[in-house]
């Protein structure tokens, strides 16, 4: 027989041990979620402080973004060119259009500098800029147009230089390439010891040409060569274009070659050597230059990341992942 006093003890111990789990599980709970308060909070006032440190940034190294520039007395307008021109780079036709016509447009425009320092690209963009050279120097005669060479201005860069009223370089710098390339890889016999089938299926007779994969086949490569051959003598015609009785009668001046600052002031490559403040300060007589580069909108991009990190941090803030709520 069991003491119901025994049994009556027994079970207040087990109440009472289980009152003192029940409260420290409560702790545990309360305390952890203590501290996921805290990490939320303590992540939004830090991406709060991040945003106030950023647009201070932006305020004071990014004053001018696409779309205009206030400018008080005369001035100098540049336009610099950097890097590989094409359609999807800061030296595509789009920006320094852009910037070309911003800088022309403003009534305290003296003279333009267009700053180069690239190794080329496409002849398109470059052609597109070549020509609107041409236009905004027609329309507004009084404005000279000066290209700058720093580091490097060939093959693309200077078919767009050679629409300059003149062209200035550093002695050391790298002119020309005045030439057409195109380059490739052949791996049919790699094919063959890997013992690999090409399967190419077509509606054209030429429409694979020049597939890297196959044999080359020689009246496809004339075809290319013509292709290439045709671009050159557009690119010819262009520097003729623009430098006229300025060039040198060399041989070598179409054949591809690059030459130094100061051998292509010898060729007529360009007119005289002299950096963009030495020509700001003695050729347009305006030592004060405003950069008209066309700059991305840094803001706009800002502003869309910012709208979703915020989201982001206010979804953890209130306890909510993934449409459930904590």
């Amino acid at each position: 027989m069991f003491d119901n006093k025994s049994i009556g003890s027994h079970s207040e111990k087990e109440h009472d041990d289980k009152w003192q789990k029940d409260i420290i599980n409560r702790l545990a709970f309360a305390a952890i979620n203590e501290q996921k308060r805290t990490r939320r909070w303590g992540i939004f006032f830090k991406s709060l402080i991040f945003v106030y440190l950023f647009m201070i940034f932006m305020v004071a190294y990014m004053p001018r973004q696409e779309g205009g520039n206030i400018t008080l007395g005369k001035h100098t307008a540049l336009i610099q060119l950097n890097g590989v021109i094409a359609s999807n780079t800061e030296a595509s036709a789009d920006m320094i259009i852009t910037g070309l016509r911003d800088a022309f447009e403003d009534d305290d425009t003296v003279g333009v500098i267009l700053r180069i320092n690239s190794p080329g690209g496409s002849p398109v963009q470059a052609g597109y800029i070549n020509d609107e050279i041409y236009r905004l120097r027609e329309k507004y005669p009084e404005t000279k147009l000066y290209a700058v060479i720093t580091d490097m201005c060939a093959s693309g860069g200077y078919y767009i230089a050679a629409a300059a009223d003149e062209i200035y370089a550093d002695k050391g710098s790298v002119v020309g390439s005045i030439g057409v390339i195109m380059n490739g890889f052949g791996f049919v016999d790699s094919m063959k010891k890997l013992g690999v089938e090409r399967r190419l299926y077509t509606s054209g007779k030429h429409k694979a040409f020049l597939d890297p994969f196959s044999k080359e086949n020689p009246e496809e490569v004339t075809h290319i060569k013509t292709v290439l051959k045709d671009i050159h003598q557009q690119f010819i015609d262009v520097v003729k274009k623009g430098r006229g009785n300025k060039l040198k009668n060399d041989p070598n001046l179409f054949s591809g070659y690059v030459w130094t600052g100061e051998q292509s002031l010898q060729l007529g490559l360009v007119d005289a050597l002299g950096s963009s403040s030495y020509v700001a300060r003695e050729i347009i007589k305006a030592e004060k230059i405003v950069d008209f580069t066309p700059k991305p909108n840094y803001l706009d991009r800002f502003a869309e990341r910012f709208g979703m990190a915020m989201a982001k941090v206010m979804t953890e803030v209130l306890g909510m992942k993934e449409g459930t709520i904590r």
